[in-house]
């Protein structure tokens, strides 16, 4: 089962869709907030005072490591090369405490005293970096940013995987796109202008730049923070280090990393580009660029057809007016007539009460209870069979079978193991049960998204909103490993169920991208 948190993010996502828009913090412009030298004494780098090791409410029970000795790539100044040299390294789990609420930006530095490594990080649980390798001998990163909201009065930096080595922690209040003041010469200066900018512009920019119809790998390479910071597979470039830059990678057409994807640049622009990254990427378009995400025209969006609102058509006029007997027969007889249709004749009560009967629950009727309908000359002969037929327990097994289809219920797992889930039959019976009851449609949904989050009367009711949530419990599973196993999955799977079957929407493509086709942006 889903801890209670965790089914609650469905109530809220559930909720949320509906409103056109995404919130976002305050538009006040980042400030700094603190820098630890995670293993190391206080110092000042790039103008700014870190703190030591020892920092108030800095807590990591990680291994210390400090090598003074390596040779860093690509060189930097004085007090960041003491910094980055001295680590922590083993768990990797670093928790800042008291933090105020709201939005900051992590960047986090690590190195590599060793041999490489491949490890992921994330911030409060959120993974952030996935499979990043760490190069050789002394190569650092200042890894970032990463955007985080603090709720809790905490933020933890964790990684998985291969030994990481976390030297230094910087964090911004607000969101920082991690930019460093740069000098350039005239010299470097004239040499991306008339060497680097041109390729930029004529094979990147169609894909990575703010003016991209749809911006790839969330990489933009028309600014020089967004091109340190990269995209979902890294950094773009690291100044001074050629072979470690993922763009001269890409421009080499390094293994499946392929870049322009159809055809390959001339020599020369890879040996200008090689040459630019070797003399520390030096770039005068200081101002982050931003990706432009699509807005959603929220009067458009409620044209949707899962959005509009329920109206009462009108009644149309029929010429045969005497064979209608209620509303729906004058909708039917309508259309019949449009199409110089003749309805056909009344059923039998044999027929009538088959049709009834399979229609309500599933089965055929009785003997006993077709002769006792053709028996029975009453005008209220047939409401009187649908009552009976309402009232029936086999009422909820014929019609809560298509709410079990539409939640993927299964006696079993599914997937490569498909064992039995011995306790299900009781999410079943909740769902019989509660068709059989002509539960409110809302109650019947936040039962399962929340059952055991709402206020109960009595046990009774606590335990049957409990077993409501077997909708999560049955959420599909992706693999057969316990240990790491990849939670979000599931989640934005179950997400997904959710837009389907109740909001008349598919979430899957949202998850990487702008929806194509509903109006949902990332």
């Amino acid at each position: 089962m889903f801890s209670p948190q965790r089914r609650m993010v469905f109530a809220c996502f559930a909720v949320a869709l509906l409103l056109a828009g995404s919130t976002r913090g305050d538009d006040s412009p980042p400030s700094f907030y603190r820098a630890i030298n995670l293993n190391g004494p206080p110092l000042t780098i790039d103008g700014r005072a870190w703190e030591g090791g020892d920092a108030k409410d800095f807590v990591c029970k990680d291994k210390a490591f400090e090598n003074q000795n390596v040779e860093l790539t690509p060189p930097t100044d004085a007090n960041r090369a003491r910094m980055i040299r001295s680590s922590r390294w083993g768990g990797n789990r670093l928790t800042i405490q008291n933090v105020p609420a709201g939005r900051y930006t992590v960047l986090l530095y690590v190195w590599e005293d060793n041999n490489p490594e491949t490890y992921s990080v994330s911030v409060n649980g959120r993974e952030v970096l996935r499979g990043y390798n760490s190069g050789r001998t002394g190569h650092w990163e200042r890894l970032g940013p990463w955007a985080a909201d603090v709720s809790d009065g905490k933020l933890e930096i964790t990684s998985r995987g291969g030994a990481a080595n976390f030297s230094g922690l910087e964090i911004w209040r607000g969101e920082y796109d991690g930019g460093r003041p740069v000098e350039i010469t005239a010299e470097d200066l004239e040499f991306f202008e008339r060497r680097v900018r041109p390729v930029l512009v004529q094979h990147c920019y169609e894909c990575h730049s703010q003016d991209s119809d749809e911006v790839q790998g969330d990489l933009l390479l028309d600014s020089r923070p967004t091109t340190l910071r990269g995209g979902v597979t890294g950094p773009a470039v690291v100044p001074g280090d050629v072979e470690n830059s993922l763009l001269i990678k890409a421009v080499r057409y390094h293994d499946d990393l392929q870049m322009p994807p159809d055809y390959q640049l001339a020599k020369q622009e890879i040996e200008d580009l090689e040459t630019w990254v070797r003399r520390g990427a030096p770039d005068p378009r200081r101002t982050a660029t931003k990706i432009k995400r699509k807005r959603i025209d929220v009067a458009k969006a409620r044209e949707f057809w899962s959005f509009r609102p329920i109206a009462d058509p009108a009644v149309p006029t029929v010429e045969d007016a005497g064979w209608a007997k209620s509303d729906v027969d004058r909708f039917i007889l309508a259309e019949l007539e449009r199409r110089d249709l003749q309805p056909l004749a009344m059923a039998d009560k044999r027929t009538l009460i088959r049709r009834a009967t399979f229609d309500l629950t599933g089965l055929p009727p009785t003997p006993e209870e077709v002769a006792a309908f053709e028996a029975d000359s009453s005008p209220d002969a047939f409401a009187r069979v649908v009552d009976r037929l309402l009232d029936s327990r086999h009422y909820g097994e014929r019609w809560g079978r298509h709410w079990m289809d539409l939640v993927r219920y299964a006696d079993t797992a599914g997937d490569n193991s498909d064992y039995p889930i011995p306790q299900v039959y009781r999410y079943r019976n909740y769902i019989i049960d509660s068709f059989n009851a002509d539960k409110p449609y809302d109650q019947f949904l936040r039962e399962q998204v929340a059952g055991d989050l709402l206020p109960a009367a009595n046990e009774q009711q606590r335990n049957e909103q409990t077993i409501a949530t077997g909708y999560i419990a049955i959420s599909r599973r992706f693999g057969s490993i316990i240990d790491g196993y990849p939670q979000h999955l599931t989640i934005e799977d179950t997400l997904d169920n959710i837009g389907r079957t109740v909001l008349g929407l598919t979430l899957t493509c949202s998850r990487c991208h702008d929806h194509k086709f509903d109006p949902l942006t990332i």
